[in-house]
């Protein structure tokens, strides 16, 4: 069955990775693992954004630049699609308040373009007829009508993976037909070598 999987990497990150051994993660590789045989990954598409070191983590973006490079290096199958990622600042009310709210200022970082982009890629992939069976790694019900055009084609089935513990949407999953989840056993038997092969490409220290 030609899969084509489709990668939140945000809803992955923070699902999944973030604060845990497991991020120096081999894609392709976890979802071989947690899929059943009969699936043949032609491509995985990851979708997600540069980001911007915050000032108490500087070197986060070289890190996140390090993980895309082993990727695409290492997998073939694997493209990298970018949205935008957007810090600005904002007054929010303090919380609590039982008199004339105060208000502070914060920083509001955002990823953007992440979930249209994922759901572009799916309704023009399934419309052309190159895949039989369309996996879906996000619990963002941004996509749920993505998911309701390309299971009314009747052609494509769909699976969805519920990255961590969280309630899986049900906008999502009532147009899934399978479902999984990834265990942390999943991510360690899915790491990336170190250093990545026939390249200069490590992990970056602290993974």
């Amino acid at each position: 069955m030609r899969t084509f999987v489709y990668v939140d990497g945000f809803n992955l990150y923070y699902g999944c990775l973030e604060n845990t051994p497991f991020r120096w993660l081999d894609l392709p590789r976890l979802f071989e693992t947690i899929l059943e045989a009969h699936h043949d990954i032609k491509l995985v598409r990851y979708f997600t954004s540069r980001i911007s070191s915050p000032r108490w983590d500087p070197t986060a973006s070289q890190r996140q630049d390090i993980y895309l490079r082993a990727l695409t290096e290492y997998r073939a199958c694997l493209k990298v699609h970018l949205g935008t990622f957007v810090k600005r600042r904002k007054w929010r009310q303090r919380a609590g308040q039982t008199k004339k709210p105060a208000k502070v200022e914060i920083e509001e970082t955002r990823e953007k373009g992440s979930d249209v982009n994922l759901a572009v890629h799916l309704l023009n992939d399934a419309w052309q007829g190159t895949l039989d069976c369309a996996v879906v790694v996000t619990n963002d019900s941004d996509v749920a009508e993505a998911l309701r055009l390309v299971r009314r084609l009747g052609k494509v089935r769909i699976g969805l993976v519920t990255p961590g513990q969280d309630e899986t949407s049900k906008s999502l999953s009532r147009f899934a037909h399978f479902q999984l989840r990834i265990a942390p056993a999943d991510l360690q038997a899915s790491q990336l070598p170190n250093p990545i092969p026939h390249s200069s490409v490590r992990k970056p220290d602290g993974w």
